[in-house]
């Protein structure tokens, strides 16, 4: 009874040494580890995350239980560890980089963007158009939609159009044997900036056996930025969209339409650091 009473006494001493910057600092890093599990949730990362946990633990055990060549094997693995997680997690790094890049750290925004918003209304509305006029020819074609991950890399890849967006103009590019029509178009701020761009190929074993190169290729560009990738199936004539590494196929022509605007008009909450954003 003694015990207990020494370990209250001495808990509520350390509780009434708690400062307000004490309790500041606590919450901050717990929002920083609760926000790093969110962002690594669901994710190949995850895994090894865990993996690493195991070993730190296991190192912890052997060192109890006296296990000295176990412990010095873990040990000594652990002392590369960071090295190792830096090479593991080197997408997952890259993706919460730049989604801390892309935060805005203001609470509050006039929406003043009216010009904007009616100019993205007409992009989209060319953008749709010619989707489905191509679809209905079984014309291939693959257009991506920059947003706030900037993919200049891949822009240089092409040839530089830096046009306003019609459909006259993106029938024109993939109207087969022409110069620019094998490769991507990619649409930066309602202007066609490039055409006939190289993608990298998504290498996930969840995509279908029957998806061709174009497919994989949209799919991963979307793994390594935030933007929207618009594929029409040269074999089906299929409409489909590909997202944060996700391929939804043969989307209908209002449910394209309505996704480019829920995803591409800007949101006065949109990517707060508060309020940590989502791509919708």
């Amino acid at each position: 009874m003694l015990d207990i009473s020494s370990f209250f006494s001495g808990f509520l001493e350390i509780l009434f040494r708690i400062t307000i910057n004490d309790v500041i600092d606590i919450s901050i890093v717990a929002y920083i580890f609760y926000k790093i599990f969110m962002f690594l949730k669901d994710t190949r990362a995850e895994q090894v995350l865990k993996g690493i946990l195991f070993l730190l633990v296991a190192t912890q055990v052997s060192e109890i239980l006296k296990l000295h060549t176990l412990y010095w094997i873990l040990l000594n693995a652990l002392d590369f560890g960071v090295i190792a997680a830096l090479i593991i997690f080197q997408p997952e790094l890259r993706a919460g980089l730049e989604h801390i890049g892309r935060a805005k750290f203001n609470f509050f925004m006039k929406n003043t963007q009216n010009t904007v918003e009616e100019i993205l209304d007409k992009t989209i509305e060319e953008i749709v158009e010619a989707l489905y006029s191509l679809s209905r020819q079984k014309i291939g074609a693959l257009i991506i939609m920059e947003r706030q991950t900037k993919i200049g890399d891949i822009i240089n890849t092409g040839t530089k159009i830096d046009g306003d967006v019609s459909r006259q103009i993106l029938i024109n590019i993939f109207i087969p044997n022409t110069p620019l029509h094998d490769g991507a178009v990619v649409i930066r701020d309602s202007q066609v900036k490039a055409a006939a761009c190289f993608l990298p190929l998504s290498e996930s074993k969840d995509l279908s056996k029957d998806l061709g190169t174009r497919h994989r290729a949209a799919v991963g560009v979307s793994e390594v930025s935030d933007c929207i990738s618009l594929i029409v199936s040269e074999e089906t004539g299929d409409v489909s969209i590909a997202k944060a590494g996700k391929l939804y196929r043969n989307i209908s022509k209002d449910r394209m339409a309505n996704i480019l605007r829920s995803n591409l008009k800007p949101k006065t909450d949109e990517k707060s650091f508060f309020k940590g954003g989502i791509f919708r």
